[in-house]
């Protein structure tokens, strides 16, 4: 059976991530460079590999100070690891959708994550390119990726919750 290669396209997708501010509110960010693909023996994406990196310095909150103190060292620490890396080491159907099982590398720290994936289809597009879309989320522990800067509220608490739900939406285009 003949491999596949799909790759990102940047223009219909997105990676988000979600965290509790002062633990009552949602702040959501992005990553805005992103790079993507896939490699699969078929158009199921069974057992495909799948690999992503993004720049740390592509992070984009709605707030330039906040943008800021994401890139410094408190936590992503963009000039010292600009890339945000991941590669898959399971791509399994479950149903109509996937599980996804990965290595996650932030801030020079890897470790494993499992995401859930729904498949949202493959379309041709009107200038005959095959895509396929997809939505991912997961959950990860940002101290365990050495992102470790926090506030104590006077009022209990922290101010940045330490989990972060990563939601993206994803659309690959089918290479020749």
């Amino acid at each position: 059976m003949a491999t596949t290669n799909w790759v990102l396209d940047p223009t219909h997708s997105e990676l988000q991530f979600k965290v509790k501010h002062l633990m009552i509110t949602t702040v959501t960010g992005s990553l805005k460079v992103l790079n993507a693909s896939i490699t699969s023996e078929s158009d199921s994406f069974d057992h495909a590999q799948i690999n992503f990196e993004a720049d740390a310095s592509s992070v984009d909150t709605g707030n330039t100070d906040r943008d800021n103190h994401l890139k410094s060292g408190d936590f992503f620490d963009a000039d010292q690891f600009p890339k945000i890396t991941f590669e898959s080491t399971s791509f399994t159907k479950e149903g109509d959708d996937y599980t996804l099982v990965g290595n996650l590398t932030i801030k020079g720290v890897t470790k494993p994550v499992k995401l859930a994936v729904e498949f949202g289809g493959i379309a041709t597009d009107p200038w005959g390119n095959t895509k396929a879309g997809f939505t991912i989320s997961g959950k990860i522990n940002r101290t365990d990726y050495g992102l470790v800067w926090n506030a104590a509220l006077e009022t209990g608490g922290v101010m940045v919750s330490e989990e972060v739900k990563i939601v993206g939406e994803l659309q690959f285009i089918k290479q020749a």
